[in-house]
C-alpha cells in the first residue's frame, strides 16, 4: 500500500520514476512520469502470506533490470523491505555505483519467531522459547547487516530508527505513514442499533496475537457486558480457531474499497493486540474513521496513539479488558475520544510522508558524492 502511495505522488509531482515489482507476467509499461516493471515469479516460489511470496530465482531477472536502469538512468535505488525484488535492487545498486536507500517496513525478525512459537507448540515451554528467541535475535542480526548496504535508511518509529543506526551506523530517518482521511470517515458509518462493535483489521495470523481476542471476549462476559460484537475482517490461518471460539462475532474475510470504509466506520472500538507490528496503519485508518484504538504497549502502533485521547496503550490483557470497558460504560468518553481520534488523523497527511522520503533520496546522493570526493583524494595522496 506504501508503495502504490508513493508511486501515485511521484505521479502527481510529476516525478520520474521507475517501479520495479512482482507480478503475475513480465511487462513493462508507461503511465505519465512512472514506468513499470512487472516481473514474474518462478514455479519455486513459495508463500509468506496471503498476498506475499518468496522465489529463490528472481535474480534470474537481472539482465532485464540492468536493461531498463540503464534506459532509466537513476539518480537513486529505493529498495523496501528483504525481499526478492530488493536483493535484485541492492546487488544493482552496488555494481552501478548508485545511491542506494532502504526502508524497513516489516518486524521480519518477530514474525518469523511468533511463527516458530506456533509451529512449536508441542514442545516444552523452555524449549520453546530458548528456539524462537535465538532466532529472532539471528533474524534481526541478519537484517541489520543487510541494512548497512544503504546510505540512507527510513523506518517507521523511533525505536527502529534508534535500532538500525546503532547496528549500521547509516543514517537513520523516520518515515511513518499517511491515512486517506476521505476513504476513511465517520460518515460512511451505516449502523445505530446500539450495539458496542470491537473491530479488527488485518492478517489473522499467530504474529497479530488475534487469540487475544477471545480471551477478551471472556473478560468482558465474565464483567457481565453485553451488547457487543466482534467485527473480524481479514483472513489467515487464524481464522478457524476464532470462529470456533469466539461466540459474539462477525467475520467479513478479506475487505477493499468502501466495504473496508463502512467496517471500519462501523466500529466503536479497535483492537490491535499485535506485539510485532513496525508501525500498524490500520490502527491509524481506524483514528480516520472516528475510532478509537487499543494497542499494546509492543512495537510501533503505540506511537500513533495518544493514550486517553486518541485510544490506549495496553500492557496486557487486564488493560485491554479495563480500557474496553471504560469506552462501553462511558459513553461521552467514548464520543470525546472518537471526535480527537478524528483530528489527529486529520494531521497526517502522505504528502507529508513522503517529501521526506526525497529528502532521503538528496541525502543518500550527497553522501554518495562526499565519499567518492574523499576516495578520489586518498588515490591521488
Amino acid at each position: 500500500m506504501t508503495s502504490k502511495r508513493l508511486t501515485g505522488y511521484a505521479q502527481k509531482m510529476g516525478y520520474p520514476f521507475l517501479c520495479v515489482h512482482a507480478g503475475p507476467k513480465n511487462d513493462s509499461w508507461q503511465e505519465d512520469s512512472i514506468s513499470y516493471l512487472s516481473l514474474k515469479r518462478s514455479p519455486v516460489s513459495f508463500a509468506l502470506d496471503e498476498d506475499l511470496a518468496y522465489d529463490p530465482l528472481f535474480q534470474r531477472h537481472t539482465g532485464k533490470v540492468i536493461r531498463e536502469l540503464m534506459k532509466f538512468q537513476p539518480d537513486v535505488i529505493h529498495i523496501t523491505g528483504l525481499n526478492d525484488v530488493s536483493i535484485v535492487g541492492s546487488y544493482l545498486a552496488w555494481k552501478l555505483q548508485i545511491p542506494l536507500v532502504g526502508s524497513w517496513h516489516t518486524n521480519v525478525h518477530e514474525f518469523a519467531a511468533t511463527r516458530l512459537d506456533s509451529l512449536l507448540s508441542f514442545t516444552p515451554d523452555g524449549f520453546r522459547r530458548k528456539v524462537t528467541r535465538l532466532a529472532e535475535k539471528n533474524i534481526m542480526y541478519g537484517s541489520v547487516q543487510y541494512y548497512r548496504m544503504p546510505k540512507v535508511i527510513l523506518a517507521p518509529n523511533q525505536e527502529l530508527i534508534d535500532a538500525l543506526h546503532k547496528g549500521t551506523k547509516r543514517s537513520a530517518r523516520l518515515m511513518t505513514r499517511g491515512v486517506d482521511t476521505d476513504k476513511f470517515s465517520p460518515e460512511k458509518r451505516t449502523v445505530s442499533d446500539g450495539i458496542f462493535r470491537l473491530g479488527s483489521v488485518g492478517r489473522l495470523r499467530a504474529e497479530k496475537n488475534v487469540r487475544m481476542l477471545v480471551e477478551l471476549e471472556k473478560n468482558l462476559l465474565a464483567a457481565g457486558k453485553s451488547d457487543f460484537e466482534f467485527l473480524i475482517v481479514g483472513e489467515g490461518t487464524e481464522r478457524e480457531y476464532l470462529e470456533k471460539n469466539l461466540k459474539y462475532a462477525k467475520f467479513t474475510g478479506f475487505l477493499a474499497g468502501d466495504a473496508l470504509s463502512e467496517a471500519y466506520a462501523n466500529m466503536d472500538a479497535f483492537i490491535f493486540p499485535s506485539e510485532t507490528d513496525a508501525f500498524g496503519n490500520v490502527a491509524q485508518e481506524a483514528n480516520a474513521s472516528g475510532v478509537p484504538a487499543i494497542v499494546s504497549d509492543q512495537g510501533g502502533p503505540k506511537f500513533i496513539v495518544s493514550h486517553g485521547e486518541t485510544g490506549f496503550v495496553a500492557k496486557d490483557l487486564n488493560e485491554f479488558t479495563s480500557y474496553t470497558i471504560r469506552l462501553m460504560d462511558d459513553r461521552s468518553k467514548l464520543e470525546e475520544m472518537k471526535a480527537k481520534s478524528r483530528a489527529s488523523a486529520m494531521s497526517r497527511s502522505w504528502d507529508s510522508v513522503f517529501e521526506s522520503v526525497y529528502a532521503a533520496y538528496a541525502e543518500a546522493m550527497s553522501i554518495a558524492q562526499s565519499q567518492k570526493i574523499t576516495a578520489q583524494r586518498e588515490e591521488l595522496a
